[in-house]
């Protein structure tokens, strides 16, 4: 027979580890570049629900203000100069806490292209 403070270790040790299953699992961010994407327009589609996007394309000195969400998890930047990358990807996940991306979106993107981060949301 168990005596109870063994029981309650074992209860500990349980707990503990669906805590840290729970916690670790998620799905990885991956970003689409729309296929209207221009060199004017960016369109970006995740493949999870996020919010409060924004970007910092190559040469910018910060982020840009948030995103226009046009659809369910479609982000849309228009520019009056053509937008190039590297570009960086903030965001707040639905979760909570905002996560910054760099280099989310490579130098030569192009539109359909998807682009898989290490992010787990």
């Amino acid at each position: 027979m168990a005596s109870s403070s063994s029981f309650c270790f074992l209860l500990v040790v349980v707990a503990l580890a669906a805590l840290f299953a729970i916690g670790s699992c998620g799905t990885t961010l991956t970003i689409e570049v729309g296929k209207d994407s221009t060199s004017t327009k960016l369109t970006l589609i995740t493949n999870v629900a996020i919010s409060e996007v924004s970007v910092k394309p190559k040469g910018a000195t910060d982020f840009t203000d948030d995103l226009k969400e046009s659809e369910p998890k479609t982000f849309t930047l228009d520019s009056k100069e053509p937008i190039e990358g590297p570009i960086a990807f903030r965001f707040l996940a639905k979760g909570g806490g905002y996560r910054v991306v760099d280099n989310a979106i490579p130098a030569d993107f192009k539109a359909g292209s998807v682009y898989k981060t290490t992010e787990q949301v």
